[in-house]
């Protein structure tokens, strides 16, 4: 494969760049990441073409299947946002559902993880305060401070 023609690959895994790569039974739909907004927000006009180039490429698709599909990319891209942010893109959506504490869980699962993440103390300091737990939320913050 030449230069110009790789460069339009992500990590020469055959999956365009800026799209990922999801499964609908034995079919796999590379998705592109433009079809959504800001995190997994859906862009409707983006989506609504998709969706049309899918039912041109797999007329065997059901309106059904395709929202079948298009909700998997969706929580597909929060798993790669999620990764993307070691942990803190669930944890907002989660903090937004008023679910903190479960949020604080999994952004302490992520610092396991890697616990060199200033950007992930912090959040995690955050989510300690609104949670009340203000001297440990101090010492999140202290701990992110550390790292920079």
């Amino acid at each position: 494969m030449n230069a110009a023609v790789r460069s339009n690959y992500d990590n020469m895994t055959g999956i365009p760049a800026g799209h990922f790569p999801v499964a609908h039974g034995k079919l796999v739909v590379n998705v592109p990441r433009n079809i959504f907004r800001s995190g997994a927000t859906v862009d409707e006009k983006k989506a609504a073409s998709f969706r049309e180039v899918l039912k041109s490429r797999y007329p065997w698709l059901t309106e059904n299947s395709l929202d079948v599909l298009m909700e998997s990319a969706r929580k597909t891209l929060v798993g790669i946002l999620d990764e993307e942010t070691n942990g803190r893109y669930l944890s907002r959506e989660l903090e937004s559902q008023g679910k903190i504490e479960e949020a604080i869980r999994h952004l302490n699962k992520h610092l396991e993880k890697d616990p060199g993440d200033p950007d992930t103390w912090y959040a995690l300091g955050e989510l300690l305060c609104k949670a009340g737990r203000v001297e440990e939320g101090y010492k999140a913050f202290s701990r992110g401070r550390e790292l920079f």
